[in-house]
């Protein structure tokens, strides 16, 4: 489902919807009829997080009044499309922009329901909009695409589909694509995406889009394409494969945010780098103890099949490096390791950069898109040392996991590029109000919101 369905711009019909935050129930109550405030009563309504009830009305439902908890996060509103009956709605009273702002993305990301394949039970709530920002609406856009392109299964989002993707929104905002594909990857200097990508009768590719004025800074952003990951060789168990259509997330959220980028017309000179691979078991396979060649010359040796995304990423990355960007920023769903440091609903960012890192948190306290920064500790650099390469692309310990892969890619990064890694989980687990499980884009709204305020 589109959730720009899930407004609309008048309508005669529209039920009023009242948003009101708890400590603020008893003030709003005096200023409505009586018999309201009994009807609450005997609702036992007190305006908590994710509440709501029907006001009744002569012709059944008179009204809705929401209970808000925080009126500038997106998400205390993201339970009304589906809370409420199907139909129009429109608000009562006043919000200030950021919470009106916060309403209309909240409705939005709470309307999505991912429809390709199955039909949505019933349509949501339509929330009648008089005055939709338009930024806004990229930003619902932009999740939603992170959601779909995650969500969708590797047979219908291998390599090829997703540079199909990249060539639709270049063409949409007049962006230019580049293409390096299979045995040509050897030719170009990018063995290690090769490597990974080898195995799959689908042939791995770097996906590279261009857009802006070349006077303006350049942003480079990297995102992992694993299409899927079987683990390879060092292959997975069947738990840990089960939603591996996922392992794309980094570059649905590099897409998204590129998209974003170009919709909004940041002043900005993009490049846009996608290794796209699929990690499969076959007779030609990478294996542990290989050692494979990189872009940079850096020799690595192959401790585990499994630890791919770092070895398409590096390759990548050296390749921006190359450009000498104004910033280099690279997603990725990385390692379980991040999943047990933080669960699954905070990022770990890492930075070589204090002010980059700095700009980004902010900005995630400032749009209630939460990431965290984790450490790039130099001496753990030991558990990636390999006795016949110049590193191993993983470490037998179980110590440090996210950071040690952190820390490998950080070798990939020319001194002195201002670079920052965001290692994303992509994923909701459980169903939440505006969270569905499935796909889920993770301090994207952040990492706009930080470049808006550094070069808009």
């Amino acid at each position: 489902m589109n959730p720009a369905d899930a407004f609309a711009a008048s309508s005669a019909d529209a039920r009023p919807l009242h948003c009101v935050q708890q400590a603020g129930l008893d003030e709003w109550r005096q200023a409505q009829l009586p018999e309201i405030g009994q009807w609450l009563d005997a609702q036992t309504f007190s305006a908590g997080t994710g509440s709501l009830v029907l006001l009744p009305g002569g012709n059944g439902i008179g009204g809705a009044v929401l209970g808000v908890a925080d009126p500038h996060d997106p998400f205390a509103y993201a339970h009304a499309p589906y809370a409420l009956p199907p139909g129009d709605w429109r608000l009562q009273g006043e919000l200030d922009d950021d919470a009106r702002r916060a309403l209309q993305l909240g409705w939005g990301l709470g309307a999505y329901r991912f429809t390709r394949y199955k039909a949505a039970t019933r349509a949501p709530a339509r929330l009648v909009l008089d005055d939709a920002d338009a930024e806004t609406a990229d930003l619902i856009a932009a999740c939603t695409r992170v959601r779909d392109l995650v969500n969708t299964p590797t047979e219908h989002m291998g390599p090829q589909e997703l540079e199909q993707v990249v060539r639709e929104i270049a063409l949409a905002h007049g962006a230019e694509v580049e293409v390096v594909e299979g045995d040509a990857l050897l030719e170009a200097n990018f063995p290690a995406i090769h490597a990974v990508g080898r195995a799959s009768h689908r042939a791995p590719r770097l996906i590279e889009l261009r857009w802006g004025d070349a006077s303006h800074p350049h942003l480079a952003l990297v995102g992992k394409g694993v299409c899927f990951d079987t683990g390879g060789l060092d292959i997975k168990a069947a738990a840990g494969m089960r939603n591996m259509k996922k392992d794309m997330g980094g570059a649905a959220h590099a897409i998204a945010l590129a998209e974003l980028v170009m919709a909004r017309r940041l002043p900005l000179r993009l490049t846009l780098l996608v290794p796209a691979v699929e990690n499969a078991i076959g007779p030609n396979a990478f294996r542990p103890g290989e050692v494979v060649a990189t872009r940079k010359g850096v020799s690595v040796e192959i401790d585990n099949t499994d630890a791919e995304g770092r070895m398409v990423l590096c390759d990548a990355l050296a390749y921006a490096g190359e450009q000498s960007p104004a910033l280099l920023l690279d997603f990725a769903t990385l390692t379980g390791a991040a999943r047990i440091a933080l669960g699954p609903e905070l990022p770990a960012l890492y930075s070589n950069d204090d002010a980059l890192a700095h700009d980004w948190l902010a900005a995630g306290t400032q749009t209630r898109d939460p990431l965290w920064r984790m450490p790039l500790w130099q001496p753990y650099v030991r558990y990636l040392t390999s006795h016949v390469a110049d590193i191993a692309n993983a470490s037998s310990s179980t110590m440090a996991g996210s950071i040690t892969a952190a820390i490998y890619l950080q070798r990939f990064v020319p001194k002195g590029q201002a670079w920052a890694h965001l290692d994303v989980y992509s994923w909701n687990d459980s169903e939440r109000a505006g969270r569905p499980v499935g796909g889920e884009a993770q301090a994207l709204r952040a990492a706009f919101a930080m470049l808006k305020a550094r070069y808009a």
